[in-house]
């Protein structure tokens, strides 16, 4: 089993066929590679020979018990494209890799185990989550492994790609208007009222996750994400920073990387058309533009903000924030699908500009840390979708323009049949 790592020059042999090995190994190199092809026995492997200072975790490579067993301890991924324009290593935490694809695994399997501790659940039960996705997804996926029923309330302007995910994960979808938080049938407010409705009739229980407000959400980043940062990184990390959803992630890993050094920066890349940067700047809620982004963003203090999410000054650990546009972020993941490989969706663009932003205010030679969240094809019918963002005016990818793919030059191999 590999566990931690200290490397000055070390050459190893590994089967190019077990993508996860050689993504752990990618996750563990902070700074070169250099690779040659060789043949080992006629299979063919890859002779990787590493230079780091750093000192990082591959991360445990065995056996994990079932699904529950499966979220967290992530690799952190390096943004190549962002260091280079930035001069600073900056790293994903690759989220996309939890087993029900995002970072909000880890806070529905700590709402779950909450509800379980204060014995409010029994198997049977029913979970009733207002979520824009991805919450409802998790929580499905670990409802199915502990034995209970889910109950997903949405927004109808969801992606179709995201419906259809909770429902092939057994949840029962209830889909309801877009409307504000402060209007009483947002979906938000509308799943707390289902949650009591079901819980009166069910004698199994029925639990409200209320990801917003439920600090368990916050104490998963507190106990494992930030953890893992500060370990992947043998602490020379000089930056954190995402955005808004629940504010669990950014309050649960600020919260603890600032207990770790007080000087590492927290921060937080706010979508147009979400409040929460002129709450940091101004003290005030107010938004400005709009976004395409889904599923992030905040227009109120959560409970998951609440102390740990507030300004430094204010006895929080922000420190750092700054608005990202739908112009700037959109072309970072496209370029990251082109050049690195990466298919992430519209948060983690935002994620990636905002320390992008972060690494310019430290400067050259800092470490800084985001949150790869989900990937893109749960958003294809947007962010992937030309004519949709002709239909805005956003910027879109010339190869993924059917019109501007070029077929010359390729034969045709058709073979006679008779």
């Amino acid at each position: 089993m590999l566990g931690t790592m200290s490397v000055t020059r070390t050459c190893f042999l590994l089967d190019t066929k077990s993508p996860a090995l050689l993504g752990s190994l990618h996750a563990a190199c902070t700074r070169r590679l250099f690779t040659r092809r060789v043949r080992v026995e006629g299979v063919s492997k890859r002779r990787v020979h590493m230079e780091t200072k750093a000192s990082a975790r591959i991360g445990d490579l065995g056996v994990r018990q079932g699904f529950v067993d499966s979220v967290g301890n992530t690799p952190l991924i390096r943004l190549n494209a962002a260091s280079q324009a930035t001069g600073c290593e900056i790293y994903g935490k690759a989220e996309f890799l939890n087993p029900g694809g995002s970072v909000k695994d880890r806070a529905a399997l700590y709402i779950v185990k909450d509800a379980e501790e204060k014995g409010l659940l029994k198997p049977g039960g029913v979970i009733v989550e207002g979520t824009a996705g991805n919450t409802g997804i998790g929580l499905a996926l670990v409802a199915n492994a502990r034995g209970y029923k889910t109950v997903i309330v949405i927004p109808k302007t969801q992606s179709q790609e995201k419906k259809d995910m909770l429902r092939l994960a057994g949840a029962t979808l209830v889909e309801v208007p877009a409307v504000p938080y402060k209007n009483p049938n947002n979906y938000v407010k509308y799943s707390g009222r289902l949650a009591e409705e079901i819980a009166k009739t069910n004698p199994n229980g029925g639990i409200w996750g209320n990801q917003f407000d439920n600090i368990a959400n916050r104490q998963a980043h507190y106990e494992t994400t930030g953890p893992e940062i500060w370990k992947q990184t043998d602490g020379k990390v000089d930056g954190f920073i995402c955005a808004i959803g629940t504010g669990g992630t950014v309050a649960g890993v600020g919260k603890y990387l600032k207990e770790k050094n007080k000087n590492i920066r927290i921060g937080v890349a706010d979508p147009m058309g979400a409040c929460m940067y002129n709450f940091y700047e101004k003290g005030v809620l107010e938004s400005s533009g709009t976004s395409i982004s889904e599923g992030i963003g905040q227009g109120r203090v959560t409970g998951n903000l609440a102390e740990w999410g507030l300004p430094e000054k204010d006895g929080g650990c922000i420190d750092f924030w700054c608005q990202v546009t739908d112009e700037e972020a959109l072309p970072l993941i496209y370029d990251l699908l082109k050049q690195e490989g990466f298919c992430m969706g519209g948060s983690t663009a935002i994620n990636i500009a905002g320390a992008i932003k972060l690494a310019k205010e430290l400067g050259p030679g800092h470490t800084i840390v985001t949150i790869l969240c989900d990937l893109g094809t749960r958003y294809q019918s947007k962010i992937f979708n030309v004519e949709f963002l002709k239909s805005k005016g956003l910027p879109y990818p010339e190869w993924l323009d059917a019109a501007n793919q070029d077929t010359n030059g390729i034969p045709e191999v058709f073979e006679q049949v008779e």
